[in-house]
């Protein structure tokens, strides 16, 4: 299943309405628009297996750019737009694409890209890329002769700070076809013709993007929010009568903090299904999301990498809290760091077991090889620590590098710790997460300054300031504490489980 389906048998049937400026796209314009643009490429000479890079804020053209993709046999990477100009250009560099298509909002971040051939753009002129929308228009909309199935390509940074592509393999099947797995999961939530599906975060991350494609896959309309605010997305949900809604924990927190009076005022009576992942949710916000919404709120645990997946709906949670529940794509298996399996109730390293790999870092054999089992290779990790109970539920203890989750979004120690080394007056650095009640977890520094250099709230202040000037400012430490000296091993590996004793908030 794919749009040209629900073309065909409702084409006035919304495929994406953008909640706050209420403009809509129908199943007839994803179609024709995605054809296009996959005649657009292809005359241009993309084949299967090219790259297509798309940087633009929430915006109906992501899922006509990815439809395009999908049926040309083409990878997709959508950028984090947050991301500085030099850490954009890497994503497009490293991603080998021959395409790209900005919004003029977002234009800066598409600077010394070279390796590109074709560049489009939406929103406003920019210098040196065709007009997005007049390039459409004088395409035929006329299909490819043959539609093989494209996937995406986005990026998940390693603890080196470097983004690294995660490319899944491309299976020979067509876009009609459509992918087993989606299919798969997209029957456990119920999606189809009837579906309303929210979606408040950004399109750039992997389960936004990919949930809202399979809604369309199935028929039914995705909301989207340009950006989260809790009082404009519980009023979504009570406009567009939504029936599935995805989130991360802070989401959750941010709409139990507005007031009761707030809060209870909107009618979420429709919400069938909300979901939830990206970062584990404490156990007393899920309790509160399940008294307030009822038995809707269920939970799935993966990541970019499609190594696997569990599952926990609200009524097994309730038994099991805390739990991220049991395996639905692969098996886990908790592995001790030599590879040995655990017994129930030790704790290890997650391993999901697939019968072939299912995915590859671009262009990083070396990180390929650290995310498989050292015995079955083709037993994949990102890095969780946990343990599976006597009825093989998965609870998640900790990760096993140092990545902290802010919001639901992944913060990478060493980069932080990299651009901060930068400064003159510091001479040694520790980035960790720190419990927050909103984010999940926030960004500490803990800071040992050069000899003389004397600490305080102004040289707090100006080290926040220097490192949102050199990286995105979501990984920017919130705090700065100074320390004599830091616990590092005589290898010189630091020990920042001492650290987190130290500071546990």
């Amino acid at each position: 299943m794919y749009p040209g389906v629900h073309a065909a048998q409702a084409p006035d049937r919304a495929a994406v309405i953008m909640h706050e400026t209420g403009e809509r796209v129908s199943y007839a314009e994803l179609e024709d628009r995605s054809i296009r643009l996959s005649r657009l490429l292809y005359d241009a000479g993309l084949r299967p297996g090219d790259g297509i890079v798309l940087i633009a804020e929430n915006d109906p053209r992501y899922f006509e750019v990815y439809w395009a993709a999908l049926r040309s046999g083409l990878y997709f990477t959508a950028v984090n737009w947050h991301l500085t100009a030099d850490e954009s250009a890497h994503v497009v560099n490293d991603s080998g694409a021959r395409a790209l298509i900005v919004s003029a909002a977002r234009a800066g971040l598409a600077r010394d890209t070279p390796g590109v051939e074709v560049r489009l753009a939406f929103g406003g002129e920019v210098p040196g890329y065709g007009d997005y929308e007049r390039e459409l228009a004088a395409t035929p909309p006329v299909r490819l002769e043959h539609e093989p199935l494209g996937t995406d390509m986005l990026y998940s940074s390693g603890t080196t700070g470097r983004p690294k592509g995660v490319r899944l393999p491309l299976r020979p099947v067509t876009v009609v076809d459509g992918s087993p797995m989606a299919l798969g999961i997209s029957a456990v939530w119920g999606f189809g013709p009837q579906t309303v599906y929210l979606s408040p975060a950004p399109l750039y991350h992997a389960a936004p993007l990919r949930y809202g494609a399979w809604v369309q896959m199935l028929g039914g309309t995705v909301v989207v929010l340009r950006n989260f605010d809790p009082q404009t997305a519980l009023a979504a949900i009570e406009q567009h009568r939504v029936t599935h809604s995805q989130w991360v924990p802070t989401h959750f927190v941010r709409m139990l903090k507005l007031p009761d009076e707030v809060r209870l005022g909107f009618d979420h009576s429709s919400l069938a299904v909300a979901i939830h992942a990206a970062a584990p949710c404490p156990v007393h916000v899920k309790q509160a999301m399940i008294d307030w919404w009822g038995p809707v709120v269920h939970e799935y645990y993966a990541a970019t990498e499609s190594a696997g997946m569990t599952l926990i709906m609200a009524e097994e949670w309730l038994l099991k809290p805390g739990s991220v529940g049991r395996p639905v794509v692969g098996e886990v298996r908790i592995c001790a760091d030599d590879g040995t399996l655990l017994r129930a109730g030790q704790v290890g390293t997650v391993y999901f077991e697939r019968d072939e790999l299912p995915f590859r870092y671009h262009n990083d054999d070396t990180k390929t090889a650290q995310a498989q089992h050292p015995v079955h290779p083709t037993w994949t990790t990102t890095g969780d620590v946990g343990y599976l109970d006597a009825d093989g539920y998965l609870f998640l203890t900790d990760r096993k590098s140092f990545v902290i989750i802010s919001g639901g979004v992944n913060i990478y120690s060493q980069e932080v710790e990299n651009c901060l080394t930068a400064h003159p007056d510091v001479m040694d650095v520790a980035v960790i997460g720190v419990p927050d009640e909103e984010m999940g977890e926030s960004v500490l520094a803990v800071v040992q300054l050069m000899s003389g250099i004397v600490p305080g709230p102004e040289l707090e202040r100006e080290l926040i300031a220097f490192a949102r000037d050199n990286m995105a400012h979501y990984k920017a430490p919130r705090r700065v504490s100074f320390a004599d000296q830091l616990p590092r091993t005589p290898a010189g590996k630091l020990r920042k489980h001492l650290l987190r004793e130290k500071y546990p908030s």
